[in-house]
C-alpha cells in the first residue's frame, strides 16, 4: 500500500471566468472540486487508478469531512486526526488563454496531543507500507522538524519516502535524506539559495543536491521538461504540446508516478513515464489533480526521457 501525509490539507474549487474585474460580478463558464493538499492529491490521484492507498495527516471541520468523503469515493482509506480549525477552501481561478490564480488560507491548528496522535498512527500505516508521499506547507502548530521526525520514522521502518514541500519545511526536512525529492525552480531557489539560470546549472545543481542528501531528484521546468538525477542514471524528459485547462495539482501527477514505481518495484525510469503522463493528463481538467484515464494511457508512449 502507497501512504499519503499532508500535515496542511485542502480541497480545491476551481472557477472558469472570462476574464476579471474587480467590482463586478463575473459569471463562471465552469467549476469543479479536485483535492488540495499536494500529498493527499497523490492518494486522489492514485485511487482513480485502483491502486490502494492511505491517506493521512491532519483534518477538521466540514471541509475535512468532505475532503474524507471525496477520498471515500475513490476507495482511498482517510486516516486523519482531527484538528482544531479547518481544512483549508482553496480558490482556483482560470482565466483561458490568460493564466490562473490561487487564493489560499491558513486554517489548521495543531497540538501537542495531535502530533503525538498523529505518530502513533504513522506508526501503524507504515506496518503495511510500500512509500510514503509526504508535502505540502505545514499548519500553525506543527514544528519545523515535522517532516524530518516522518522521514526518519518511515526509515526507521525501512520504508522509502518521496518528499515534495518548500520554503523551510523543504531545507528542514530535506536534510532527513528523503529517498525522493521534487522541487521546482523556486525550490530548487529554496536549496541552494539561488535559482540556476540555464538547464546545464539545474543539472549540476540536481547532482549536488543528490550527493549531499543521497536522494534522487527531479527538477520539474514547466513548459521546458524535467531534469531527473536518479541512482541508476541522469534523464531529461521532454515536454510535450498539450492543451492545458488548469495546471493546478499537475506536478503531484509526478509522485504519484513515482510512487508507483516504487509500489511495483520497477525502475525508477518508469515512474518518470508514469509520472509525467498523469501529469500531462491532469493538465485537461478544470478540477485539481483530475484526470481522464484514457489521456493518461494515451500519454504514456509519448512521454520522451532522454538519458544524459
Amino acid at each position: 500500500m502507497i501512504l499519503t501525509l499532508t500535515p496542511n490539507t485542502g480541497i480545491d474549487h476551481t472557477v472558469q471566468i472570462p476574464s476579471f474585474q474587480l467590482n463586478n460580478t463575473i459569471r463562471a463558464t465552469d467549476s469543479a472540486w479536485g483535492m488540495g493538499g499536494k500529498a493527499t492529491d497523490v492518494s486522489w490521484i492514485l485511487g482513480k487508478l485502483g491502486v490502494p492507498t492511505r491517506a493521512l495527516g491532519f483534518a477538521a471541520g466540514p471541509n475535512g469531512l468532505r475532503m474524507e468523503k471525496m477520498l471515500r469515493e475513490r476507495e482511498v482509506e482517510p486516516d486523519f486526526v482531527q484538528v482544531d480549525g479547518e481544512t483549508r477552501l482553496n480558490s482556483i481561478i482560470v482565466v483561458p488563454g490568460q493564466g490562473q490564480s490561487t487564493i489560499t488560507s491558513s486554517s489548521l491548528s495543531v497540538s501537542r496531543e495531535h502530533l503525538a496522535d498523529f505518530t502513533v498512527r504513522f506508526q501503524n500505516a507504515l506496518e503495511d507500507a510500500s512509500c510514503v508521499v509526504m508535502g505540502g506547507s505545514l499548519p500553525r502548530g506543527a514544528p519545523i522538524e515535522f517532516y524530518g521526525d516522518a522521514i526518519a520514522q518511515a526509515h526507521a521502518s525501512r520504508v522509502p519516502v518521496i518528499f515534495d514541500s518548500s520554503g523551510p519545511a523543504l531545507v528542514a526536512g530535506v536534510k532527513s535524506h528523503p529517498d525522493l525529492i521534487k522541487p521546482n525552480l523556486p525550490e530548487l531557489g529554496d536549496l541552494l539559495g539561488f535559482v540556476p539560470t540555464s538547464q546545464d546549472e539545474v543539472r549540476q545543481a540536481a547532482r549536488k543536491l543528490h550527493e549531499e542528501f543521497g536522494a534522487n531528484v527531479i527538477v520539474t521546468l514547466g513548459a521546458e521538461g524535467a531534469i531527473a538525477v536518479l541512482e541508476e542514471a541522469s534523464y531529461f524528459i521532454h515536454s510535450i504540446s498539450i492543451p492545458v485547462v488548469s495546471s493546478a495539482g499537475a506536478g503531484d501527477g509526478v509522485l504519484a508516478g513515482m510512487a508507483l514505481a516504487y509500489l511495483r518495484q520497477e525502475p525508477l525510469e518508469n515512474g518518470l513515464r508514469y509520472g509525467f503522463a498523469l501529469a500531462g493528463a491532469s493538465l485537461r481538467t478544470l478540477a485539481t489533480a483530475d484526470f481522464p484515464i484514457e489521456e493518461y494511457q494515451a500519454l504514456l508512449p509519448r512521454i520522451c526521457i532522454e538519458p544524459f
